[in-house]
This record gives C-alpha cells, structure tokens and sequence, in this order.
C-alpha cells in the first residue's frame, strides 16, 4: 500500500485546501513534516485515520465526543458550517497482481442541528457507486482497522507500548489480526459454528410417523375403494336383472294392450274433436245447398232466361230509339240528295227503311220478364256465383268424407281399448318394475361416485405417502452428509488447533527475532539485552539479561523504553513484511542524542517502504536533517498563523524553507 496524497479542506486547524503529495520512491522512503507543538501534527494523523474509518477510526482528538459532534467540531472555526469540510485521500494498493488507485473523499457538511457525511470513492479515475456506498465494509478488505491501527502511531502510542503490560495486548492483537492467527481461529469458530448447525433435530422421527399415519390411511381408503367396488359390481347386477324385469313388464303390457289403453283419452279426445269437425262440415254443406246451389239442377232453364231477358233488352232499346231514327234518316237523305247520284241516293234509302223495320219488328217482341237494369245485372253474375258453390260444395264434401274415415278409424281403435280391470294388474306389474329399475339406479350411481371419491382420497393419500417417501430418503442422504461433516469438522478443528499452535508459535519466534535485532540495532548499550521472550499465552514480553536472567523492564530508563517499544512496533512490521505506510508523529521524545541517531540512521529508513515523519524542531533537528535528509522524498512545515489561528501547509523544512524536495 502506498499512500500518495492527502488533501484537507477547512479541517481542523487547517484553513482553505492544503495537501501534501506523499509519494515516495525505493530509496527515498520518508516524508518528513514538521511542526511546532499545536501546529496540527496529531491533526494530520487524525485525519488520515478518519478518513479511512469514519466513525471507527480511533482519533486522538476525539475523546468521548460522539461521532456527530466531533465532525462538527472538525470543520474549521472560519470556515461557513454549511460549505463544511472535506478530506481526500490518494493512495495505491495491489490487488490480485494488479496496481489499483483508489482516490477516497469524506466531506460533511452541517446545517443547524443536522450533519450530513457523503463518502465517495474513485478507483482508477472512475467513480464507484457500490465501493461508495459500501466502504465501510471494503476497507476492511484493503486494511483493516486492528491492522491499520498498528502503523499509525504516535508519541502516546509508543510511551504506552513501553509498558510491558499494556504492550502484550498489543502483541496479542497484533499477532492475531496482522499475521493471521485470527484467521485461523475464525476458520476453527467456524468451524464448530457448521457443526452446530448440522443438528437433524426430531427431523428422522417426525417423518417416520408422517409415513406411518400415511401407510395407515392409505390401506383404509384402499379398503374402502375396494368395498365399493364390490358394491357397485353387485348393484349394476341389480340393475341388470331390473332392467329385464323392465322390458317382461313392458311387453306383456304391450302384448294385453296396454298403449291403446294408456292412449285411449286421448283417442277419445280426438274422436270427439274429429267428430266436431265432421258436423261443422256437413252444416256447412246444409247451408250452401239453401242457397242458390241448387240452380244448377235448372240448366237448360236458365239458358232460355238468359236468351229471354236479351230479346227483352234489344227490344227496348229498338223502341227507344226508333222515332229518332226516323228524322236522322229524314236529314240525312236531304242533305244527301245533292251530293248523290239518284241509284246511290235510292239504294241508301232502302237500306234506313229495311232497318228501321227490324228495329221496329224488336221493338214488338213479347216482355215476360221485364227485367229492370239491377235484375239484369243479378242474371248475368249468376253462373258466377253457382260455379264458386259448386266449387265450396265439392271441398266441403271431401273433408266431410275424411273426417268421417277418421271418426271411423278412432271407433275402430276405441273398440280394441282393452278392460280397464284387464289391464290393471299389468299396470301395477310396469309400475313395480319402473320403481325397481329406478332404486337400482339411484344405488348403482351413490356407489359408482362413492367409488370415485374414495379412489380420489387413495391416489391423494398415495401421492403424499410418495413424497413423505422421498422426503425421508432425502433425509437419510442429509443425516450420512451431516454425520460426515460433523467428523470432518472434529478433524478439521484438531488440525487447526495444531495449525493454529504452530503458526502462533512460529510467528512469535520469528517476532521475537526481529524485534530482538530492532532494538540492538537501536539501542546504545550493547550487551544489555542478551534475548527476549514472548510467551504464548500472554503475550507478555520478557528480556534476558547477558546473564541470561530476566531482565526488569524497570531497569530501562524511559527512553529505553520507548526504543523497545519502536523495535516492537518495527518487528512487527518486518514480520508482516513490510506492506503498509508507517505514520510515525513525535517519534523522538525522551531520547537522547546517540538514541535518536540511531532511530534517524538505523529505523526511519528502514520501517518501511514509506515513512510519514511528523517532527518537531526539537526531535528532527538541522544536525539529524542531514542524517535523515538522503532518505527523504518530500519535506513539509506546518505553519501555524497565531492571529487566525490558522495552519497551512509549505515545503521544506524549517532549514531547507521552500523547497519540496530536499534529496
């Protein structure tokens, strides 16, 4: 992990932006910032922690305040509460072989009583909503915040760590989280955590029973399907034989009669009804022969009418208009006289005289009927009205004569209409037989459809036995399953207890090591420390003297102390190889001059890949400047403003003002 650059905005102390480009390069691993006391060093450390770990992150500044409050105290006094503050933080990290920059900005800003933090992260340059939302929970995966604790360290930090029983809580913790003994309890946790899990409970005795009372309804129903199937075999028998009994009965009722018998109101209605028609049509016949039907008997006199009554009418009419005849032809025979030759003229007055004498010859006939014009009219439609009697008489007289071949048919019918008493017991014999079939029926279907249903009930009962079957199997194969997971976990957590102790004891070896060399490299009096020892259950921390005698911490002056607090610290590092930023902030306090010589030639080089240094002028003085100065990558002061009590970032260090890069 390599921290690139930090940016503070209105945080704090600091006022306005200011950021610090905290790259480094092999070689040159230490940014070195310095800063007289209250010019913001433990600030900067705060906030890279806060930063990363928002509420968790353990913060010097914070003390018992809530988070809430304490972000709010954050935003600097000058600065507007609504624009709030804002820190960003740049750093690289290598993830599966691959180099991923992560660029992680935290801002708050606050409006009356109400506080509002948005994180949000970028990964290569492009904004990433889960991460952002999720970080919480991410940066655990990238440092978590047991392990990230441990490399960002302080003066306190280091003064308690020189107490050996506050330093093997930090061992424990550091043993456990950064070197992975953790993982191994966590994975033997969970380990039992399956196992417990694995219990079947009353799971195999419940589906016992289940098929039990399942088998025991099944073979109940199935005996109930097979009674009714018995029954509705015998009832269809049942029907058979009233069926037949049916048909006998039928028969010998047929046979004595007995539809004739069944029809005969109704035959006798239409005998009555047919003999109703035949009387209507045979008045009706009554009263067209009262009519003038009967001129057609008088033909021949009626012809001598007709020929009457015209000799009559042209007679009239000749007499009507003989006298007028008379002068016409007068006229005619003067005007014509001139026009005329005298033979002509002659010729056509013979031919009015010859008609004049017919017409006066009609005129004379005898009158004996003397029709007036109604009579007249009255004769010459009455062979009409006799052709349409006739006609009416000939239709009137064929439905009379089927209406009689009916009556007679019905008589005919009526006559073989058996006895009433005759036909009584074969009645009662169908009607018996009708009732009979009718019961059988009624039986046949309540056994044909209780049938069904217990069949229905069978094949439900069949279908759940099935599954209760299945179920169960499944839960033998789940029992073999658990009972070999169970075994597995036993194995696999003696064997991680073993791993557990191995590795365990193998890291604190290999602790103890480094931190052994860590402080012989530090520490001026040769010969004092001979050994160390970090037992496995306490993780409390021995020295051994040249002795080889326990050596009294006590007998360490306090700056020894702190020296093998920082060898403690370093042999962490080293052990866990060295993969994250070391933030040391006034790591010199207590020592003396050959001491922090040796911190500043011997450690700060060497802690890690990259080193942030926060210093005073006093620790990091002009003379150890030079010392540390071919390590360093980029010097920093933190300016404090005492009338606006403000601070602000510049480069350089206080002898080498301005310039960024001291190297």
């Amino acid at each position: 992990m390599l921290l690139r650059n930090i940016t503070l905005e209105d945080f704090g102390a600091y006022r306005g932006k200011q950021s610090l480009d905290l790259t480094t390069r092999p070689g040159k691993p230490i940014v070195l910032i310095g800063g007289l006391n209250g010019c913001g060093k433990t600030t900067l450390l705060d906030a890279l922690q806060l930063v990363l770990y928002g509420p968790r992150a353990r913060c010097s500044g914070r003390g018992n305040r809530p988070y809430e409050a304490y972000l709010r105290d954050c935003i600097n006094r000058k600065a507007d509460p609504s624009r709030g503050a804002a820190l960003t933080l740049e750093f690289s990290i290598t993830v599966e072989g691959k180099e991923r920059i992560y660029k992680l900005t935290r801002n708050w800003v606050a409006n009356g009583k109400t506080l509002h933090e948005y994180v949000n992260v970028k990964v290569d340059g492009v904004w990433d909503r889960v991460i952002s939302e999720g970080w919480a929970n991410h940066v655990e995966d990238l440092l978590p915040l047991e392990i990230g604790s441990l490399f960002f360290f302080d003066g306190e930090k280091i003064e308690s760590l020189a107490d050996p029983e506050r330093a093997s809580a930090v061992i424990q913790s550091a043993v456990h989280s950064l070197l992975g003994v953790n993982t191994v309890q966590q994975l033997r946790t969970d380990l039992l955590a399956l196992q417990r899990r694995q219990k079947l409970a009353d799971e195999e005795q419940e589906a016992i029973d289940q098929i039990r009372e399942l088998e025991e309804r099944h073979e109940a129903v199935q005996a109930e399907v097979e009674r009714a199937q018995v029954q509705a075999a015998s009832l269809r028998s049942a029907l058979g034989t009233a069926k037949k009994n049916m048909v006998r009965a039928d028969d010998a009722f047929a046979r004595d009669g007995g539809e004739l018998f069944e029809r005969r109101k109704e035959l006798e209605a239409r005998r009555k009804d047919a003999a109703k028609h035949l009387t209507a049509t045979q008045e009706a016949l009554l009263s067209i022969a009262a009519g003038v039907l009967p001129l057609r008997l008088l033909t021949d006199q009626l012809v001598a009418v007709h020929k009457q009554a015209a000799v009559e009418q042209e007679g009239n009419e000749a007499a009507q208009i003989l006298s007028v005849l008379v002068a016409r032809d007068q006229e005619l025979l003067a005007r014509l006289e001139t026009l005329l030759p005298k033979d002509d003229l002659g010729a056509f007055r013979e031919h009015l005289d010859s008609d004049r004498q017919q017409r006066e010859h009609s005129s004379k006939a005898e009158r004996v009927l003397n029709l007036t014009p109604d009579g007249q009219t009255q004769l010459a439609g009455l062979d009409q009205v006799l052709t349409h009697e006739q006609k009416r008489a000939d239709e009137l007289l064929a439905l009379a004569a089927d209406q009689a071949a009916t009556v007679e048919a019905l008589d005919r019918q009526l006559a073989g209409v058996p006895d009433e008493k005759l036909i009584a017991s074969r009645l009662e014999d169908r009607e018996s037989a009708r009732q009979a079939l009718h019961r059988a029926e009624a039986l046949l279907a309540g056994a044909v459809e209780a049938h069904s249903a217990a069949k229905s009930r069978r094949d439900a009962l069949k279908t759940q036995l099935e599954r209760a079957h299945d179920a169960r199997v499944k839960s033998l194969v789940r029992a073999e399953e658990i009972e070999r997971i169970v075994a597995y976990c036993d194995r696999q957590r003696e064997v991680m207890d073993r791993f557990g102790d191995a590795l365990l004891k193998r890291h604190i070896n290999r602790l103890e090591v480094a931190v052994l060399e860590s402080f012989s490299r530090l520490m001026r009096k040769r010969g004092l420390v001979r050994d160390l020892n970090i037992d496995t259950d306490r993780f409390r921390l021995t020295l051994v003297d040249s002795e080889g005698e326990p050596l009294d911490p006590g007998r360490l002056s306090a700056g020894e102390r702190q020296l093998l607090a920082v060898s403690l610290l370093w042999g962490l590092a080293r052990v866990a190889g060295n993969w994250l930023p070391s933030v040391i902030d006034t790591p010199l306090g207590r020592l003396d001059s050959r001491h922090r010589e040796h911190l500043v030639d011997r450690y700060f080089p060497h802690a890690s890949h990259q080193v942030l240094l926060l210093s005073t002028d006093e620790e990091i003085d002009e003379h150890l400047l030079k010392r540390l100065k071919p390590s360093i990558a980029h010097t920093y002061t933190l300016v404090h403003d005492d009338t606006t009590f403000t601070t602000s970032v510049e480069p350089g260090y206080w002898w080498t003002s301005g310039a960024t890069h001291v190297a």
